[in-house]
């Protein structure tokens, strides 16, 4: 069966205090929007359709930098989901498989618990209502189910006592055909309190048809919304203890577990060690056997296997970490490939780099890769040895075993095994020091005495 999507992402969020749209905060350095699709992915859609009204262009921007086929269409006026869905339909015409109504704030929507939404669209439910067993129901519809099917959706101000005993809530996420979709959100009222379009009524429409309802259930912490910063905070510990708990299950140590902060897209292998208080940021893989101590934040790097890493370093975008390489304490590593063995060890930035195998960089190393326009590569050979407080002023190349002593500010490429020496001459003055002294305590001595 064909998918498509269709992710309601119009709202402002005006709980939230924010001028950015509310689908755009992130939870573990991706928005909210971007989670949703990534859920949906699991489907395989043939289309995917936002439908924005708040920041729609930012909305756009953000959903097309996940996936670039996105369409997105604007609810000028927010007159309820019912009304969100129906924007949709013009986008979707001619579709003639299943759409799932997904939501933007509602970012933790397992893709299994979609795939089994699928199924029992599949196997013989027309309009399939994903719920949840509610610890506490107070506020949320309820779904009710007789024999097997989903009869109705009943909010909590009109239900029953018996009504409001139920736990089975409804989350808002529906799937159906396109054809059965838009004909039953075309026929819903606004007759109610609030005057808008409420997607839940399209249950009690199907059954007045006599097409099949259901209900497929999933965990409560998956229909997590975000209305709120205090939403957004539990839904990011909601995330991190869940990717925590699925590195610790595959085989990553995690010395403090609580401390350890993980993007949405990280990627770590088994036998992984990672120390107390490190931050993920987007766009990181460590690979089998490598090791981050305390305290450093990582983000767009690749960490080959037994490599070391920190303390207290930085990884940027583009640092690529060789198997068995050292990256030490205040280093800072951005847009560089440091190759397999290489050190840097202490209190170095390289940047735009490439460092060679096995080549050492003393502290306090800095390539100088930007000259106020432009930015430049520094090429560090095999086996090269920079000496401590060195300047590397690129473009510039150092030839594999070359060898830079310390102190020195290279400008010109230094050949194979050949040694770069780029400081003034050491002259010392015999008893000059102590002179100078001696005339600075009497000088101070003075302006003491004029007081």
């Amino acid at each position: 069966m064909k998918h498509s999507l269709v992710v309601l992402a119009a709202g402002q969020g005006t709980r939230m205090h924010s001028d950015l749209p509310k689908v755009l905060h992130a939870i573990a350095g991706a928005p909210m929007l971007v989670h949703a699709l990534r859920s949906g992915a699991a489907l395989d859609p043939e289309r995917t359709v936002i439908v924005t009204g708040h920041g729609a262009e930012q909305v756009a921007a953000a959903a097309r930098s996940w996936d670039e086929t996105v369409e997105t269409v604007v609810q000028a006026d927010q007159l309820g989901t019912a009304h969100a869905v129906a924007q949709a339909r013009e986008a979707l015409s001619g579709f003639d498989g299943d759409v799932t109504v997904l939501y933007g704030a509602t970012p933790f929507i397992r893709p299994t618990t979609l795939e089994r939404m699928a199924e029992a669209r599949s196997a013989s439910s027309d309009v399939v209502v994903l719920g949840f067993e509610a610890a506490d129901p107070t506020g949320y519809g309820r779904l009710i189910v007789e024999d097997g099917e989903l009869t109705r959706i009943v909010e909590q101000k009109d239900a029953s006592p018996a009504e409001q005993a139920v736990t089975l809530c409804n989350s808002g996420v529906v799937s159906a055909s396109a054809e059965h979709l838009f004909s039953l959100v075309a026929e819903v009222k606004n007759d109610n309190t609030k005057g808008e379009y409420y997607l839940t009524d399209i249950v009690a429409l199907a059954r007045a048809r006599g097409l099949s309802t259901a209900a497929v259930t999933c965990a409560e912490e998956e229909t997590l919304g975000v209305n709120s910063r205090a939403d957004l905070a539990r839904a990011e510990a909601v995330f991190q203890a869940a990717a925590r708990a699925e590195l610790l299950e595959s085989g990553v140590t995690l010395t403090a577990p609580e401390t350890v902060f993980l993007a949405f897209d990280t990627v770590i292998g088994r036998d992984v060690t990672i120390a107390p208080n490190v931050v993920f940021g987007p766009g990181v893989t460590v690979e089998t056997g490598a090791e981050i101590r305390a305290f450093c934040h990582l983000e767009g790097g690749h960490i080959s296997e037994g490599a070391q890493i920190g303390p207290f370093a930085r990884l940027r975008p583009g640092a690529e970490i060789g198997g068995s390489a050292r990256i030490g304490n205040f280093v800072e590593v951005k847009n560089a490939d440091v190759r397999e063995g290489a050190k840097v060890n202490h209190l170095s930035y390289v940047g735009d780099a490439d460092v060679g195998r096995e080549a050492n960089i003393g502290a306090g190393t800095i390539t100088c890769n930007y000259d106020g326009v432009f930015k430049h590569r520094t090429v560090i050979g095999e086996r090269a040895f920079i000496g401590s407080n060195s300047a590397l002023v690129a473009p510039l190349t150092i030839a594999d075993g070359g060898y830079v002593a310390s102190g020195s500010v290279v400008t010109s490429d230094v050949g194979a095994g050949d040694l770069a020496i780029a400081r003034a001459r050491q002259e010392n003055k015999p008893g000059l020091g102590a002179r100078m002294l001696a005339r600075l305590n009497a000088l101070k001595a003075k302006q003491s005495g004029g007081k």
